[in-house]
């Protein structure tokens, strides 16, 4: 709830223009007796000051929350069933920013607009710099510390702001509320003065910071592992074809006709990569101090129970599990309720287990997602062995020796055999096992395991106009084990810290900055192949040189920049699958256009046998054009602010 506390001005990036801000004070609830509140009076005593704090963190995007975060139902790596009625049922998941990906963003309506949010907390995490001397009761040390929190998140909501609009005006102190209409109407600095500033600002806050929580109520409060893994994706980011560099976004230029996307030379492109390569690994190294490391369920799990449903637990875990080893950074911001409402609305119908409701299954996973998962070898279908000249749509009978991770004896399509356990871990489909709704796991026959039946009659079948599936597939992996149906109308949801960065994001974000810099048989190779293969190994894959010389069509294809590129591109996409992390990535690599050119396709939902069911049908199309890198900047704060510029083609 946001009450008006204060006035000052709206740090003027925002609409160009003098206003209140009501936002600096979500926290703050202290009104003295003249009944105008003072900004003094949040600094007044450390128990208002820590409110303050709370009020800068609060502006963090609801990053799972399909209404708040604007990478995981804007792109193609998740889809929505289009013409639901979203007001229909209570709590039901909203999908206005499923808009966007259906192409229906305007800079006369901008979805996901938080330009102006961003802004605001901003300008609160300022004020708290500048103000947190004054308290009386509170240490140097803990002033510095929170001080420090507050450059991060001014660093961060900068970042925020680049990701979706490319070049924008930086804050390097907030305004006077007395300032004159053009000293307010600020200018967009060019990319590379945007992504200085930044890593300037996190630079600043890092040894400043904790190394890690002094309790557990101070989860998601920022540490030193944090800034450096956020500095570190920053600088990947900065490196990236989409903003080093980039000659298509030259005829970007603002009124005083500065460039801002400058052109660079070759090696200074270069040098973006060498300085992401030390940041990567100077991460890597603080988050080992601060024994952080990969999740390994295999070893941990309690429960008598096969290797494989080990496996899956562990890279289910490994993302949706509270505070586990691995998570470097989880968004504390994130919404109990949306998350609980995405679970229940979007997950399989559990029916089967006895209870007479289950979800409405209205968002599923394109095919294109499907087939970039590796085989059981650690390959794409077309490079494995194995698979050559085998038919992906053809029927087979599933056998005993798939028991636990297809149901015995059911008919389903030859794509979802020996595929690798992410795979299983990660997706649902007709056919597959839903570990989940049991009180009890150990010793578990494949017969308890709920298996997904998504054909017409089925459980997870088509039941009308409001009900999935959509494509045929489900995104498992953001359901954790403890949430389900209990009984009729009766669901128990389970929130978790949306992972921000987690240890995997970071080994695979070095991986790839030394490819770039100096290519697979460089000065960091050694590097490179090790903390790409921990993660496959986790995975229960081999790694990448016994997978490609030992069971691909294309030995040593990891010996070029460009084939580790590609290999390095797709464990992003698989590893980190529906983590509000594609959205981004292919973009800042530029390779967007080819992807949504692919299409969104699933199957046929009206099937009753196999035959009629397994129908490979498009459902959607998208286009993607040079646009469609950035968000349009809306028509309003240009008009308030003529030295704004739109980004091009909006």
């Amino acid at each position: 709830m946001r009450k008006l506390i204060f006035k000052l001005a709206l740090i003027i990036a925002a609409a160009g223009s003098l206003a209140g801000v009501q936002s600096c004070n979500k926290f703050l609830d202290v009104v003295p007796d003249d009944g105008v509140p003072r900004i003094d009076m949040a600094f007044n005593l450390r128990s208002t000051a820590i409110r303050y704090l709370g009020t800068c963190y609060s502006f963090m995007p609801e990053d799972g929350n399909v209404a708040g975060d604007c990478a995981m139902l804007t792109g193609d790596e998740l889809w929505d069933l289009v013409g639901r009625i979203v007001s229909n049922t209570s709590a039901r998941v909203p999908n206005t920013y499923f808009q966007i990906a259906r192409g229906f963003q305007s800079a006369s309506n901008v979805r996901a607009n938080d330009w102006a949010d961003m802004y605001q907390g901003i300008r609160c995490c300022d004020i708290l710099v500048e103000n947190i001397d004054n308290v009386p009761d509170m240490t140097y040390e803990e002033k510095e510390q929170w001080k420090a929190e507050a450059t991060f998140l001014k660093a961060y909501y900068h970042f925020h702001l680049i990701r979706k609009w490319g070049p924008v005006p930086i804050i390097r102190e907030s305004l006077p509320i007395d300032s004159d209409m053009e000293t307010v109407r600020v200018y967009r600095e060019n990319i590379d003065t945007c992504f200085n500033f930044v890593l300037r600002l996190l630079d600043q806050a890092m040894d400043r910071l904790p190394m890690t929580p002094e309790s557990t109520d101070m989860y998601g409060r920022i540490t030193k592992p944090i800034c450096a893994a956020l500095k570190a994706k920053v600088a990947v980011y900065a490196a990236s074809p989409l903003f080093n560099g980039n000659e298509e976004e030259a005829a970007l230029v603002d009124n005083q006709g500065r460039q801002l996307f400058p052109s660079k030379p070759e090696y200074e492109q270069e040098e973006r990569w060498e300085y992401a390569v030390d940041a990567c690994k100077k991460a890597i190294d603080i988050c080992e101090q601060a024994n952080i490391q990969l999740y390994d369920g295999v070893k941990d799990i309690s429960y008598r129970m096969t290797d494989s449903l080990k496996r899956t637990l562990t890279l289910r875990n490994a993302f949706n599990q509270r505070w586990n080893s691995e998570l470097i950074w989880g968004n504390t911001q994130s919404s109990s309720s949306a998350m609980g409402a995405f679970q229940m609305w979007t997950m399989p119908n559990m029916t089967e287990y006895g209870h007479t409701t289950g979800g409405y299954r209205f968002i599923g996973v394109p095919m294109k997602i499907v087939d970039q998962f590796y085989t059981k070898n650690g390959l794409p279908i077309s490079n494995d062995n194995d698979w050559a000249g085998v038919n992906t749509q053809e029927l087979r009978t599933v056998t005993p020796t798939y028991n636990y991770y297809l149901e015995q004896g059911y008919t389903t399509v030859a794509q979802n055999f020996d595929r690798e356990p992410r795979f299983y871990a990660y997706l649902g489909f007709d056919g597959g096992k839903w570990l989940g709704e049991l009180s009890n796991y150990n010793d578990l026959q494949p017969e308890k395991v709920l298996a997904i039946n998504c054909r017409n009659g089925g459980h997870e079948g088509k039941s009308g106009g409001e009900v999935g599936p959509v494509t045929g597939y489900f995104a498992k992996k953001l359901y954790p084990l403890a949430c389900n149906f209990t009984g009729t109308n009766t669901f128990v949801s389970y929130w978790y810290p949306w992972p921000i960065i987690r240890l995997s994001d970071l080994y695979l974000l070095y991986a790839e900055a030394i490819n770039e810099a100096e290519g697979p048989g460089g000065t960091h190779s050694a590097d490179l192949f090790k903390y790409l293969d921990a993660i496959r190994s986790r995975a229960g894959i081999p790694d990448v040189k016994t997978a490609w010389d030992d069971f691909s069509n294309n030995p040593g294809y990891y010996n070029t920049k460009y084939g580790m590129r590609s290999i390095i591109h797709r464990e992003r996409s698989i590893e980190l699958a529906f983590e509000s992390e594609r959205y981004w990535d292919i973009r800042r690599w530029k390779e967007a256009p080819n992807e949504y050119q692919k299409g969104i396709y699933g199957y046929t939902m009206v099937g009753v046998t196999p035959e009629d069911y397994y129908v490979k049908k498009l459902i959607a199309t998208q286009t993607f054009g040079l646009k469609d890198y950035f968000w349009p900047i809306y028509n309003y704060y240009l008009d308030r602010n003529p030295n704004l510029v739109q980004n091009l083609g909006w």
